[in-house]
């Protein structure tokens, strides 16, 4: 009796070792596959990360500043347009300081002077019409002052007694500062606006809200009420500044505070949620980006799927040889899956410590706080050997099919 015919077995030590000779013994073309995966795999772990790194600045940043805005502006009554009476009562500060979470609050506006004569001297002088082109006239309360940052450089801003008095003092911009010629204020410079003059107590060079006032002369809303009349055009607006996450709620209070008889003769103007600006953003840059990063993967993909197959027609006598010895269609399969596998996981590891590399140093480099998902990073590997795998499925069915007598002919 005849001895049973044993079919071939592959272990799996033996299939990742050929699969590794596979790849190891051309090495710059194994390179030069893997680079599609490697830019694919690398551009999606450096977007999705510096898209949450950058989003994490933007909470940041939107939170302390932006967040904590609320405007209050006075409409009138939108169906009289003959009104004239202004919307904010005397006391507008104060009863909005009263809400829980106000940090501060007061009433600003354009001082309602066209093309105002500011100069730094009376304005008999025959060259103080010179110095002022270009600046603004504000009127503000010491609250708004306060809410909006300024960094004072010389002397100090108004505060409530200036303004319950009425007094004609005013603080300068800093580059209105300059165009007026005021330098020091231990002499106790003064400007002159449509000829009055003003005592210059402060001078500022930094703003936080509302950058534009440093081309500004700024004096208490008092002042400006008794020498200019109240303000019609423009109207006046009030600036808020919450607590963080006050902001919607002073929003929806303020009108009933200032006016409760009449609510509707104000406009709000309150922070947009900035998880939904951080994520309108990330969603934009995800689904550019993405896209690019799919174009690499399928750039990959080709390029893995061309290098294997012409693998394939390279190595047909190596084949037909297996075969001949007792190799089995499934074994000749699984080689080239596995060795394209490897390729394709090979550039998903280099890729993903690419993406991160990148991450870390922009991070880095404009002092942020990295973030980096690990469902980002962990599975990018995984990935490119998915791609690896799909792009090895063709070239390793070919190769499958190659008969042996035919492979050794050639």
């Amino acid at each position: 009796m005849a001895d049973p015919v044993v079919r071939s077995r592959l272990r799996a030590v033996d299939l990742f070792a050929e699969a590794t000779a596979g790849v190891v013994q051309r090495p710059g073309r194994s390179a030069l596959t893997v680079l599609g995966t490697v830019l694919g795999i690398g551009a999606f772990v450096a977007i999705l990360g510096l898209t949450s790194t950058a989003g994490g600045q933007i909470d940041r940043r939107f939170t302390t500043l932006s967040a904590t805005e609320v405007t209050v502006t006075d409409v009138g009554v939108p169906a009289s347009p003959d009104d004239t009476a202004s919307s904010f009562p005397a006391n507008a500060a104060e009863r909005v300081r009263a809400l829980n979470g106000v940090v501060n609050a007061g009433v600003w506006w354009p001082v309602p002077v066209r093309q105002p004569r500011i100069t730094a001297a009376p304005p008999a002088a025959a060259d103080s019409l010179a110095q002022t082109s270009g600046l603004s006239f504000h009127a503000a309360d010491p609250g708004a002052l306060e809410a909006m940052h300024p960094v004072v450089t010389s002397g100090r801003l108004f505060d409530d007694f200036h303004a319950s008095r009425g007094e004609h003092v005013a603080v300068l911009g800093a580059a209105a500062a300059a165009r007026l010629g005021v330098t020091r204020l231990d002499a106790a410079p003064a400007v002159f606006v449509e000829g009055l003059s003003y005592t210059v107590i402060g001078v500022f060079d930094d703003i936080q809200r509302h950058p534009e006032l440093l081309l500004s002369v700024i004096v208490p809303t008092s002042t400006a009420l008794t020498d200019y009349g109240p303000p019609l055009d423009p109207r006046a607006s009030m600036l808020i500044e919450t607590r963080v996450g006050a902001a919607d709620l002073i929003a929806k209070q303020a009108p009933l505070a200032l006016r409760p008889d009449a609510p509707g003769r104000f406009k709000i103007s309150a922070p947009a949620d900035p998880r939904t600006l951080r994520g309108d953003i990330a969603g934009d840059l995800n689904v550019l980006f993405l896209l690019l990063a799919a174009i690499s993967l399928v750039i990959g993909a080709v390029g893995i799927a061309n290098t294997t197959l012409v693998a394939v027609l390279e190595r047909s006598g190596e084949i037909g040889l297996r075969r001949s010895l007792g190799a089995r269609r499934r074994h000749v399969a699984a080689q080239f899956l596995t060795e394209s596998t490897a390729l394709g996981t090979l550039g998903g590891l280099m890729g993903t410590s690419i993406g991160v590399a990148v991450v870390v140093s922009v991070a880095l480099s404009h002092q942020w706080t990295a973030v980096l998902n690990p469902w980002t990073a962990l599975p990018a590997p995984l990935v490119g050997s998915a791609v690896g795998l799909l792009a090895g499925l063709y070239p390793a069915l070919r190769a499958s099919w190659i008969e042996p007598v035919e492979a050794l002919r050639r």
